[in-house]
């Protein structure tokens, strides 16, 4: 068998086996297939000519998920506008001015309410832009779950306080991927989505002027976009080297000691992860065999189904 085939043989094995093993038979793969046939068509070129118009957005759906995700579960919550009466998750400390690709979400719901309206959730859509804004460039396909419901609410201090901080020690953020049911290793491949994407100075800022254990010329060059003061919103890609191809650089940049967020660094840095990070700096198709199966492991996440929650025809309001 051809490494390449090799590659996704084992990927799609692995998929397979998280799915059958599944606590949620609720959400399967072909719950669509009936009422919205074209659902991932509809999805997958909504977000192809996104990311035509800026390759970056792969990277913003993939973080709009995964913080998603880590509040009330992946029910789309993260999605919904504040109101005069309703506070939700977009103005958390992790999201404000940060999170980014909503109007992505709602240019892929009016195409699918156009096809199938009022049967599609707004968090299996994001659930399949995720994934397939991976694919666009180049990272591991995975088959998506599906059946999710919307969250009628959100909440703004679950945002605050249950959403990792690039701040955070190992082993605080080894505790919080554990209270969603994440391994270590899960939080060490799902970092990995930092291959792609970019940072604001204010989140990066102390690493290249107060640590230690940061490549001296790779903190000299971030120092020219992130200044000692001001500039907290400047931008600086998470992985220098292909900031928008999918692929294992971003652990070739931590073993170099070259991770520009903190909590990226100390999973190399002496610890429990060190191990992992050096296997997926020299496996690429490691790395992407482990971040297909923790993406298919995430994205179960305290789903809404049956008759929870509801089926928003606006992605930023509840019904």
């Amino acid at each position: 068998m051809a490494p390449s085939l090799r590659t996704h043989f084992f990927v799609a094995l692995s998929i397979l086996s998280l799915i059958a093993c599944s606590t949620n038979a609720q959400l399967s793969t072909n719950f669509y297939d009936k009422t919205c046939p074209n659902l991932q068509t509809i999805v997958k070129n909504t977000m192809t000519q996104a990311i035509n118009r800026e390759a970056r957005l792969g990277a913003s759906i993939l973080r709009l998920f995964f913080h998603d995700c880590f509040v009330n579960g992946c029910d789309a919550s993260i999605l919904l506008d504040d109101t005069a009466t309703f506070v939700g998750e977009k103005n958390a400390a992790p999201n404000q001015n940060s999170i980014r690709g909503f109007e992505v979400i709602d240019t892929i719901k009016t195409n699918v309410e156009a096809a199938c309206n009022g049967i599609v959730s707004c968090a299996d859509i994001l659930a399949l832009a995720a994934r397939d804004g991976v694919v666009l460039v180049g990272g591991p396909s995975w088959e998506v779950t599906l059946g999710r419901r919307d969250g009628e609410t959100a909440s703004q201090s679950a945002a605050n306080n249950e959403i990792p901080s690039p701040f955070s020690d190992l082993n605080t953020l080894i505790s919080m991927f554990a209270a969603k049911g994440l391994s270590a290793r899960d939080l060490t491949v799902l970092s990995g989505g930092h291959t792609i994407g970019q940072a604001q100075c204010q989140f990066f800022r102390s690493r290249i002027y107060n640590e230690t254990n940061i490549d001296t010329n790779f903190a000299t060059s971030r120092r020219s976009i992130c200044p000692v003061s001001g500039g907290d919103t400047n931008l600086s890609p998470l992985d220098t080297l292909t900031p928008n191809a999918f692929d294992n650089n971003y652990y070739t940049h931590l073993v170099a000691n070259r991770g520009l967020l903190h909590s990226d660094q100390l999973l190399f840095n002496g610890g429990s992860q060190d191990a992992l990070v050096t296997t997926y700096s020299t496996n690429n198709a490691a790395f992407f065999t482990d971040f297909a199966a923790a993406m298919v492991k995430m994205s179960n996440i305290a789903p809404l189904t049956g008759t929870s929650g509801q089926i928003r025809k606006n992605c930023r309001v509840v019904n």
